[in-house]
């Protein structure tokens, strides 16, 4: 399974102990699923735990069944789809909407006020309508429905649980989405995914460990061509004196440096100040190196 469907797997292993916590659960998957009308109602899932839990969360939130299901052993997507207007005017009432009127999408706040209500009304809107990506790849978290209103309200919700998604439109859906893995890892643990809030956690941890390794490396590797590259020209350098002139007319600081360079072709700087006799520092070493440069007729780095 993907990681979206290990995270509703994961929300969907506890059952609502409470009928207001069903209630609340149900109110987000409707405002999130495919159809939600006076008519009809129709949730379409490809998530098999989620499949499996939607009968027994709709008889205990409203004490309905499905009036069509998915086939026995039905794989992939699987539709429920109540038509009955009997069952669907009891699941109106049960959120304060009559009979009397088209359907308005608006979340009624009054049907949250429980404690608990609101994060099981989150749960149920992810479980319809949202997706979060497989960490190891990036780290997006979104929600998407049809309803701007409920989206709009949806976030005034989340922001009252500490909770800042972005907004944006996608063609005719309305998104809230989250982009840090904090935050993501926040949105999971606080609507009941402990297990997919730490796993964002970890592949953030992997991810930072990994990118300093590599800054890390690419620094080293930086590092290592300078030496080489500087070691090189040095060594061309004393070459050239020595056709030309010998090492006996430089100064003897400078003759030194010349055959200790010549001695360790490879060695950086700091190895060679450490083989001097006596030893010298880095940047002496370094200074001697460059008036050699200069004496060869180049310029020094």
């Amino acid at each position: 399974m993907s990681f979206s469907s290990d995270t509703k797997a994961e929300l969907c292993e506890g059952r609502p102990d409470k009928r207001s916590l069903a209630v609340a659960v149900c109110y987000g998957i409707l405002l999130y699923c495919n159809t939600f009308r006076t008519s009809e109602i129709r949730i379409i899932t490809a998530c098999e735990p989620f499949a499996e839990q939607l009968p027994r969360l709709f008889k205990k939130a409203f004490s309905v069944s499905f009036d069509q299901l998915p086939p026995e052993g039905a794989q992939g997507k699987r539709s429920f789809c109540i038509s009955d207007t009997g069952k669907i005017t009891r699941i109106l009432e049960a959120f304060g909407v009559g009979d009397d009127g088209p359907l308005s999408h608006h979340v009624n706040l009054s049907i949250l006020e429980d404690p608990g209500c609101p994060e099981a009304f989150v749960r149920g809107a992810f479980l319809a309508g949202g997706s979060v990506t497989d960490p190891e790849k990036r780290f997006h978290l979104e929600l998407a429905t049809s309803h701007r209103s409920v989206s709009r309200e949806l976030r005034s919700i989340l922001l009252e649980m500490d909770l800042e998604p972005k907004e944006a439109e996608r063609g005719a859906h309305s998104l809230l989405y989250f982009k840090k893995a904090d935050q993501i890892s926040d949105f999971l643990a606080r609507i009941g995914a402990p297990v997919a809030a730490m796993n964002i956690l970890t592949a953030k941890v992997d991810k930072e460990m990994r990118n300093t390794v590599t800054r890390q490396i690419n620094c080293d590797s930086a590092n290592a061509d300078k030496t080489v590259s500087a070691a090189i020209r040095q060594n061309e350098a004393i070459r050239r004196l020595i056709k030309r002139e010998g090492l006996d007319a430089l100064p003897e600081p400078l003759k030194d440096a010349a055959l200790l360079r010549l001695a360790n072709p490879e060695a950086s700087l700091a190895d060679l100040a450490t083989l001097s006799n006596p030893p010298v520092t880095k940047s002496c070493l370094s200074h001697r190196l460059n008036k050699i440069i200069l004496l060869a007729g180049e310029e020094p780095t």
